[in-house]
């Protein structure tokens, strides 16, 4: 008797599943744009449709109160199993309560090491230490470098800044301990992609007032998360439906991230929450004039609407420098050491990159730019995925590598 109602259950579950499958590849056809000039464009739709079927369970479990839909997507691709690199030797560490991964060659060396200090990204919402372990292992084996990876904690329960302040605590920690891992305090470099590329910029700029700590010698960002104030650049416009980063996503995590309500979310897209002053003194900085035409082509129409003085004074959390690095002082920028940045062609967050890159050349400081006409946010990632790996991925560690051999 109780066989029945079982199975009945098992039935309804299947086809609900299969429900919430069909929904997500509709959807999927219905709203995502897969560029002509990204390579392997099925890829990036099985990749997306992936995604997006991680977040509608997420989501779907957030309402049934199970958990919320960060904890369930990272639960799931930590699943993956890592695939260990006899030459790297990896050690799990805690800096206090911070996890973190030390990833050393493991041939050994008489000479010191550059060191290098990852952030990982994805928005806060996902990403962590197993998810760029790949990207570590190679980093480190292929450019000779010790690598520490910092497993910062994300949303739901802890929102700015905590994810950036366990980032300082922990790269303060390895800063001090230097000669145990056997890394020359000349050659340390932050580095970080997306959301820790943001965070790598911002230590930067923190540890320019730190006298006691060793020099930062470079940065390397990959399509760094720069600003939080802005969102009508003409990459925002061109990229918008693009995977992996489409405007909806991205509004999320940021407006998740400032504890900022998503009702303003159309009020902020159109920048109803910017005053005047605000572009009286930042319009230097990212006005669109400072992008390359070339980049404004297709559907760019910058636009103009009064200010919504209740939205600004709910959002000025964004103008904090630690969230919008790009519009910190010329005194602070013209600081920062050598810097290698990636951006690419079809991501939301590409033109963050292309202000970043002017105002720290007119600053006189030394900037290596590469920019991948088939990438899209998040690529690096598909590093070691197989079947879904991207060629622009090893293009992008290639030539991290090659910058960290010249220094």
């Amino acid at each position: 008797r109780m066989a029945v109602p079982v199975l009945l259950l098992l039935q309804a579950a299947c086809v609900f599943s299969m429900g919430v499958g069909l929904w997500v590849v509709c959807n999927h056809f219905l709203t995502a744009e897969i560029p002509a000039a990204i390579g392997h464009p099925m890829r990036l739709r099985v990749l997306h449709c992936i995604f997006e079927l991680l977040v509608t369970w997420g989501m779907i479990f957030e309402k049934l109160r199970i958990c919320s839909m960060p904890q369930f997507v990272r639960f799931m691709h930590d699943l993956v199993p890592l695939k260990e690199d006899p030459d790297v030797v990896v050690t799990d560490l805690y800096y206090g309560t911070i996890p973190v991964k030390l990833y050393q060659p493991k041939v050994s060396s008489c000479a010191l090491r550059p060191g290098i200090v990852f952030y990982h990204g994805g928005g806060a919402v996902m990403g962590s230490l197993r998810t760029h372990y790949a990207i570590c292992c190679r980093l480190s084996k292929e450019s000779d470098s010790v690598v520490l990876a910092v497993g910062y904690r994300k949303l739901p329960h802890h929102k700015f800044p905590v994810a950036l302040r366990d980032c300082i605590a922990a790269t303060t920690h390895f800063l001090k301990a230097l000669n145990t891992y056997g890394v020359d305090p000349d050659r340390v470099v932050l580095c970080g992609d997306s959301v820790g590329g943001g965070m790598a910029t911002a230590i930067c700029q923190r540890f320019l007032g730190c006298p006691d700590l060793p020099k930062i010698r470079a940065q390397i960002l990959i399509y760094a998360s720069l600003q939080a104030v802005h969102f009508q650049f003409p990459s925002h416009q061109q990229n918008k439906n693009v995977p992996m980063a489409s405007q909806d996503f991205a509004f999320y995590c940021w407006s998740t991230f400032l504890d900022i309500n998503p009702s303003w979310k159309s009020t902020i897209l159109k920048g109803a929450h910017l005053p005047a002053e605000f572009w009286e003194k930042y319009r230097k900085w990212l006005g669109t004039e400072n992008i390359p035409e070339r980049f404004k082509k297709g559907t760019y129409q910058p636009t103009s609407v009064p200010l919504n003085e209740a939205a600004y004074l709910e959002t000025s959390l964004a103008l904090d420098f630690r969230n919008s690095p790009l519009i910190a002082e010329d005194e602070v920028v013209s600081q920062l050491p050598e810097t290698f940045i990636v951006s690419c062609e079809f991501d939301l967050l590409r033109d963050d990159s292309l202000l970043y890159k002017k105002r720290l050349e007119d600053l006189g400081v030394p900037v290596t730019w590469h920019h991948m006409e088939d990438g899209f946010h998040g690529v690096l990632s598909t590093l070691d995925m197989g079947c879904l790996h991207f060629p622009c991925s090893t293009r992008i560690l290639d030539a991290m590598v090659h910058f960290l051999k010249r220094l």
